[in-house]
C-alpha cells in the first residue's frame, strides 16, 4: 500500500495516535505534514518525519491559523490529498458541575474543527476527483460515558458530520470516514495504577489495550485505493468493547 506522491495532513501529530498515523503514512512514501499546538511540538514532528515531511504549529479553533498553515502546505507540497482530523482535547466533568468553557472548548476543538479543516480541502479534491477525509472519533461517541457529556456529544457529532459530508462528495471520488478507537495505550494510560487498569480491562473482551499503530493501520486502509468503495462509515477499533 504505497502513498508516494500523496500529501497527507495529520492534526495532533506530536504523540500517541496522531504520531503513529503520521509515521505510518511517511513510511509508505507520503509527504506528511503533522501539526502540534506549539512551535516546539512542530519541531519535534519535523525531527521524526525527516525528509518525508514536517511539523507545523496549528490552532484548530483559529481560522487565521488554519489559513496560514494551508497556505504554507500549498507552497511547499501542493494540494492536500488526505486529511486526517485527529486533534482533540478532553475537559471531563459531570454535567451538573460543567462550566460553559468546558463545553465550548470541547465542541470547538473536537467538532467545529472538522468543519474548518475539511471545507478548504474539498475544492482541490473535487478537481482531482479523488480525496480522503478521515476523522478520529471515539467509542465514547457511541456508548456515552459519565463525566464526558461534552466529549461524547462532539464525537457523536463527528459521526453525523462524516455521514453527511460523505453523501455530498461521493460522486466526486472523495470518501469520508471515521475511526473510533477504544482504550489505547498512551502516556495517559501508562500512568494508571493496577486497579484502574483492571477496571478498563474488564470492559474489553480482548483483555488488552490497543496500540496506536493499530489505529494507524485502520486509517491507512481507509485512505487506500482498497477502500475506495467505503464511505460514510465508522470503523470501530476497540478489542470488542463495543460491537455494532
Amino acid at each position: 500500500m504505497s502513498f508516494t506522491d500523496k500529501v497527507v495532513l495529520v492534526t495532533g501529530a506530536s504523540r500517541g495516535i496522531g504520531r503513529a498515523i503520521a509515521e505510518t503514512f511517511a513510511a509508505r512514501g507520503a509527504k506528511v505534514v503533522g501539526t502540534a499546538t506549539s512551535e516546539s511540538g512542530a519541531e519535534a514532528i519535523s525531527a521524526y518525519l525527516g525528509e518525508q515531511g514536517c511539523g507545523m504549529a496549528l490552532n484548530v479553533t483559529s481560522q487565521e491559523s488554519i489559513e496560514a498553515v494551508f497556505a504554507a502546505i500549498k507552497v511547499r507540497f501542493g494540494d492536500i490529498d488526505i486529511l486526517i482530523n485527529n486533534a482533540g482535547i478532553t475537559r471531563d466533568n459531570l454535567l451538573m458541575r460543567m462550566k460553559d468553557d468546558e463545553w465550548n472548548e470541547i465542541i470547538d476543538t473536537n467538532l467545529t474543527s472538522l468543519y474548518r479543516l475539511s471545507k478548504p480541502v474539498l475544492r482541490a479534491m473535487m478537481k482531482k476527483r479523488n480525496g480522503r477525509i478521515i476523522s478520529i472519533g471515539s467509542v465514547v461517541g457511541t456508548m456515552g460515558n459519565a463525566g464526558q457529556v461534552n466529549y461524547a456529544a462532539a464525537k457523536a457529532g463527528l459521526v453525523g458530520f462524516t455521514k453527511s459530508l460523505a453523501r455530498e462528495v461521493a460522486s466526486r471520488g472523495i470518501t469520508v470516514n471515521a475511526v473510533a478507537p477504544g482504550f489505547i495505550e498512551t502516556d495517559m494510560t501508562k500512568a494508571l495504577n493496577e486497579e484502574q487498569r483492571a477496571g478498563i480491562m474488564s470492559q474489553v473482551p480482548a483483555a488488552r489495550l490497543g496500540d496506536p499503530k493499530e489505529i494507524a493501520a485502520a486509517v491507512v486502509f481507509l485512505a487506500s485505493d482498497d477502500a475506495a468503495y467505503i464511505t460514510g462509515e465508522t470503523l470501530h477499533v476497540n478489542g470488542g468493547m463495543y460491537m455494532v
